[in-house]
């Protein structure tokens, strides 16, 4: 049974079955905008941009995983989906990154992701937009872990940046936190900016 995530909320990553979930993909599923016009309803693409940033113990930036820069040590990104879910929820997420915990960086602390807009597109806007861990590939979901749900609400008006959540340390161990912030940054590199500052 797949964990609910609430804003803040913090979670192991320790399995039904007692093991520790090692090699986890980070998906974002979001979809097109509806505009109504004088002929009907029409459906316009969003360009959102799921990206993570590699921080050690002090706090400093060791690498960004994103559109450009598809991969780092443990981390590799699905590729950039410049549309959205264009006739609603397939089930599969637009953006997906794939973490090999036992794989990253020895000094990786934490592993953050944020959501950028790429066209400056309103999250409030977006009909739907979520984040989950699960087992799996790009293409195939084996095991859901943990989902969050993180759009349309009217406190995100105006924003086109976010901080989605981030894999962290503790005592040895990874566990997940649930952020769900929008940031008044336009582009990512104020947002990993935004994040060095106020989310490690």
């Amino acid at each position: 049974m797949a964990i609910s995530l609430q804003k803040g909320q913090k979670i192991s990553l320790e399995k039904n079955n007692g093991t520790t979930l090692k090699n986890l993909c980070v998906g974002v599923n979001w979809g097109a905008i509806e505009k109504k016009g004088f002929f009907g309803t029409k459906k316009v693409a969003v360009d959102l941009d799921a990206s993570c940033a590699v921080f050690d113990s002090n706090k400093q930036l060791l690498d960004i995983v994103y559109f450009g820069q598809l991969t780092a040590a443990g981390i590799r990104h699905s590729g950039d989906d410049l549309t959205g879910d264009m006739d609603g929820d397939d089930g599969l997420d637009n953006e997906v990154i794939n973490v090999s915990l036992d794989q990253v960086a020895y000094n990786a602390d934490q592993i953050v992701f944020v959501l950028n807009s790429f066209k400056g597109q309103d999250f409030k806007t977006i009909p739907f937009a979520s984040i989950r861990l699960y087992e799996g590939t790009e293409s195939r979901v084996d095991s859901v872990h943990a989902t969050y749900d993180i759009a349309n609400d009217p406190k995100f008006a105006g924003s086109v940046s976010m901080v989605l959540g981030k894999l962290y340390k503790h005592n040895g161990n990874w566990k997940f936190a649930a952020v769900g912030d929008t940031t008044p940054d336009r582009e990512l590199k104020g947002t990993i900016s935004t994040v060095a500052k106020a989310y490690l």
